[in-house]
């Protein structure tokens, strides 16, 4: 006696398949719902109702400064401050990239300050090994139509100042002849033109040595 094998209408195979399809789809919708996409910012966690760390809450401004500045940002976050930048105190514009490296020299809220905790805190901070200025220094404003005085200043903040379309030479005064090439190392010595000049689109010169040396 012969076995038979039966074997199902592809009508019925279209139909558990399409079947097995839409149920696939809704457990793949029902895990989906269940999920919320969060973005983390500053450190804090952030979703469609805004920071749940911070809430806007009142809380009492500590003393930053002397701190280094990742462990200032590290006490501001445990008091609730999560919106957090800071600038380099030389007016030099260096980015604090690796924050173990830098020191807290000031802070835009003073100690003991009650603000929000949406408040956003800026650090005036300089390189562990270097001496905090007595004052912030600012990087030059954007030149007008005349040449601003740029002695002292650092040679990327100078470049920076002028119209982007301006052409600059830059060159070691030292008389070594080395490569200006980390200019936020450098301050400028000498200019052509002289502060004053009337700006026309003329080429700039700038003579420089690296922040700690003597200008000859």
């Amino acid at each position: 006696m012969s076995k038979s094998l039966f074997v199902p209408s592809k009508r019925k195979r279209d139909w558990k398949l399409v079947g097995g399809v839409a149920a696939g789809i809704l457990v793949m919708g029902a895990l989906g719902s269940g999920c919320h996409a969060t973005t983390t910012t500053g450190g804090s966690t952030t979703g469609a109702s805004g920071n749940a760390k911070t809430g806007g809450k009142s809380r009492s401004v500590p003393h930053f400064v002397g701190m280094g500045l990742q462990a200032a940002q590290d006490a501001a976050q445990k008091q609730g401050f999560y919106s957090l930048t800071s600038h380099d105190s030389l007016g030099r514009d260096r980015h604090q990239i690796l924050d173990r490296d830098w020191k807290v020299c000031s802070q835009n809220v003073k100690a003991g300050t009650t603000v929000s905790t949406d408040k956003r805190l800026d650090f005036g901070a300089v390189k562990v090994d270097e001496t905090c200025p007595a004052k912030d220094q600012s990087a030059p404003t954007a030149a007008g139509r005349t040449m601003p005085e740029f002695k002292g200043k650092a040679v990327n903040t100078a470049r920076h100042a002028l119209p982007s379309s301006t052409s600059i030479t830059v060159k070691d005064a030292s008389g070594k002849d080395r490569y200006v090439l980390l200019e936020s190392n450098w301050q400028v010595c000498s200019q052509k033109p002289p502060a004053g000049t009337k700006l026309s689109g003329q080429p700039v010169q700038f003579s420089a040595v690296k922040f700690g040396e003597s200008c000859p």
